[in-house]
């Protein structure tokens, strides 16, 4: 294992001034040809004050780009000018931070899920439920990341016996805050539910979960700037911080769908697994490899079940199974509230993307079961999902996963042979 390099948390504790997005607005675009996409490519790159929520990828696929004030008269100059169709999809961006502030003040008390949290409190939590339930759950410490915080997270294990493992990774896009609060909301549906099928889900696996995989990205998210993404590396060799951490794992690196510019939300790191938090998890994930059959990953927004892999739309592997299955959970899940998700592979509903840690994890360990959720939701609020949504959208992805495991067992796994 690599050494760690401490950086100081006083002098990170001194950090900028936190970013104000007064004023700046949401646009939503549709381009109607491949001019249209070359053009929106090109624009995150030339400058920062663009910031793609949601990535040019198809034909007439919407694309969610945040301007800054400054920008603004520029962008819809350029987009009359190549009559590309866009709406103003939020028209203040800190109005919406302003209300998940006052969300998260409103809501004291107990670890609950009527706010977003913080990493100490959410690593709090997973050693209160650790003491709570001693029998059941074990804090495990992964190792610490570039800014010397630890990787924490929880195993599960219900009764002595060894059973197949599932591995839950969540927030390993800084701003995608749903994400670590729908895994820890798993983690206690698991251990509260009186429910007979979600009884029968937690107690018929070992249950690896991280609710944080990027700690200093969500703690930047948190203090300086909402919208962060990436890791937050610091190297000699560009003034811009950071490391897309779902762009640097080890399979298909850098061939598409991830940049070389360190500037750009998507730099997928001079070289793969280059950033601590991917080589640590990545070497965890190795050492209970031969335990896992399934890999589920938490992301947002857009209410999609991805499945492998992110470099061709090709059918490969087992497929039509991850097909069959994505369908069963996404037809659960949409029951309760009328959500309504897309199923399958990255490139087919999606865009390309490697270096992706699902990806490496289903080459590497042939795991039968493995998806990534684009969770709530369409773009109305995109990452700043107002927290009152975070219990039903929890409730909706454990039904989801009692159908996608209830299906995984009619088709063999994980008994039978991998992929």
């Amino acid at each position: 294992m690599r050494a760690i390099v401490f950086v100081g948390l006083l002098a990170l504790a001194a950090a900028a001034e936190k970013v104000s997005f007064d004023n700046y607005r949401v646009y939503r675009v549709i381009p109607a040809s491949a001019e249209h996409l070359n053009i929106l490519k090109k624009l995150e790159s030339a400058n920062d004050e663009y910031s793609y929520w949601k990535g040019p990828s198809q034909v007439f696929r919407p694309v969610d780009l945040m301007v800054s004030p400054g920008q603004q008269a520029n962008f819809t100059a350029l987009m009359d000018a190549a009559d590309m169709r866009y709406t103003t999809y939020i028209e203040n961006v800190q109005s919406l931070i302003d209300r998940e502030e006052s969300e998260n003040r409103a809501s004291t008390g107990a670890f609950n899920w009527t706010r977003y949290h913080d990493l100490n409190e959410i690593y709090d939590w997973l050693h209160a439920v650790a003491e709570a339930y001693p029998d059941t759950v074990k804090v495990v410490d992964a190792g610490g990341s570039s800014e010397g915080r630890l990787i924490k997270g929880v195993k599960l294990n219900f009764g002595a016996s060894k059973k197949p493992g599932v591995f839950i990774e969540g927030g390993i896009h800084a701003r995608e805050w749903i994400s670590p609060a729908t895994v820890t909301y798993l983690v206690n549906a698991l251990l509260t539910s009186r429910q007979p099928e979600v009884r029968e889900l937690a107690e018929a696996y070992d249950w690896y979960i991280f609710p944080v995989f990027n700690p200093d990205g969500y703690v930047y998210t948190r203090t300086t700037n909402r919208f962060w993404r990436k890791t937050r590396v610091m190297r000699n060799f560009s003034s811009c911080h950071g490391v897309d951490a779902n762009r640097n794992w080890g399979y298909k690196w850098m061939q598409g769908g991830a940049s070389d510019n360190p500037c750009d939300e998507t730099y997928a790191g001079p070289n793969a697994f280059s950033e601590i938090e991917t080589e640590l998890m990545a070497e965890y994930i190795s050492s209970i490899g031969h335990k896992l059959f399934a890999y589920i990953a938490f992301h947002s927004y857009s209410q999609l079940l991805l499945f492998p892999y992110g470099n061709t739309p090709e059918h490969l592997d087992n497929y039509e199974e991850e097909k069959t299955m994505g369908l069963a959970a996404i037809d659960a899940l949409s029951k309760r509230y009328g959500t309504s998700y897309t199923t399958g592979n990255i490139p087919e509903i999606l865009y390309i993307a490697t270096g992706c840690s699902m990806d490496w994890v289903k080459d590497t360990f042939r795991l039968p079961v493995t998806y990534t959720y684009e969770l709530r939701d369409q773009g109305a609020s995109g990452f700043l999902l107002p927290a009152e949504q975070i219990i039903p959208n929890g409730e909706e992805v454990v039904d989801s996963l009692v159908a996608l495991f209830k299906t995984a067992a009619t088709l063999g796994y994980p008994s039978k042979a991998r992929p």
